[in-house]
């Protein structure tokens, strides 16, 4: 039976697809290759990010989502009909209802370019929006629809969202364009800063993977890592430490503790007593890093829980969401006092 609903996490990393009754069918890194002759697309997903920094100058590895919103409309519209056509079929003559997470307080400008782009790609009229970290606290299974304060921090590749939510509703939220990818650039200038070793996008995100941490660990891990010597212009292999990593991401990860102050700091008396209740639910990709929930927990005096399955939440709440849409329609601002507030 072909999916009716569908909801989609269009993440600056990553595209994850989820259809109820079946979870999470598609899970795939946000690049795209293109042959540069005549602008048709060679590949998606992961046979794309495998491309990454190997191929000829006739093909162009590009990621189209930045900081959360589309930079290249094309290319992002390309995407989505790829990955509807995976979970719906090519030739279904039917269209899904979809959901698609935004950042919150984006832009009507990006709004309207996300609709656009799902609905040219196969998406029935109109296309539903949810901001993320309503979807991440969906996903998360945290009670929204309570009169009580529930505060979410998704941090994702292209930004970190904090957000309180009551009532299927964001009652205060502050993002910053920090998160996976600017880590990844941290540890990518820090190696060649102190090693004077160039290594590549990908390399610095195995080594967070592999070693991160948010804070010192004890005992240490270790990784070799090959890059090129800035010096000699050869290649070289060093050994990297934890420790390395977390001088590295240090200063980004200050910027993301400073958001969540912010956030607790702007939150009703009421609902701040929820929050030291409950805790902090940390969603997202960024949340898999070792010990980021320690560290929030440190800096904030509050309680820092890491959801169960972090880096599905936002593609699950999408899609459960449309379940309860005329609910979160009316919490959410109109077009107009959106684009009000982003001037």
């Amino acid at each position: 039976m072909l999916p009716k609903r569908i909801g989609i996490d269009l993440g600056t990393a990553n595209v994850l697809v989820y259809v109820k009754g079946r979870g999470i069918v598609v899970n795939e890194p946000s690049v795209v290759a293109l042959a540069n002759r005549d602008n048709t697309v060679v590949a998606v997903g992961r046979d794309a990010q495998a491309m990454m920094g190997r191929v000829p100058q006739s093909i162009s590895v590009i990621r189209p989502m930045r900081d959360g919103v589309i930079a290249d409309y094309l290319i992002t519209e390309a995407m989505l009909r790829y990955f509807i056509n995976r979970v719906v079929g090519r030739f279904n003559l039917i269209k899904p209802e979809v959901m698609v997470c935004i950042p919150a307080g984006v832009t009507s400008v990006e709004q309207r370019a996300v609709r656009d782009a799902a609905e040219q790609a196969g998406g029935r009229r109109p296309v539903h929006l949810v901001p993320e970290p309503l979807a991440a606290a969906i996903g998360a299974r945290i009670p929204v629809n309570s009169p009580s304060g529930n505060m979410v921090v998704d941090i994702g590749g292209g930004r970190t969202e904090a957000a309180v939510i009551s009532m299927y509703g964001i009652v205060v939220s502050e993002s910053v364009r920090v998160a996976g990818d600017r880590l990844d650039d941290a540890i990518t200038a820090y190696i060649k800063r102190r090693y004077n070793l160039v290594i590549g996008e990908r390399t610095a995100e195995e080594m967070k993977v592999a070693i991160g941490a948010a804070v010192p660990l004890d005992p240490e891990l270790k990784m070799e890592v090959r890059g090129r010597d800035q010096i000699s212009g050869l290649p070289k292999t060093i050994t990297v430490s934890s420790s390395d990593i977390t001088a590295a991401i240090q200063d980004s990860l200050a910027t993301i503790c400073s958001v969540v102050r912010s956030v607790l700091e702007r939150t009703p008396p009421e609902l701040a007593s929820d929050v030291i209740d409950r805790g902090i639910v940390l969603t997202g990709g960024g949340a898999c890093l070792r010990h980021i929930d320690v560290l929030l927990a440190q800096e904030t005096g509050v309680p820092v829980h890491i959801a169960e399955n972090p880096l599905d939440c936002v593609a699950i709440g999408a899609g459960v969401a449309l379940e309860y849409l005329e609910v979160i329609k009316r919490s959410l601002p109109t077009e107009e006092e959106t684009l009000v507030a982003s001037y």
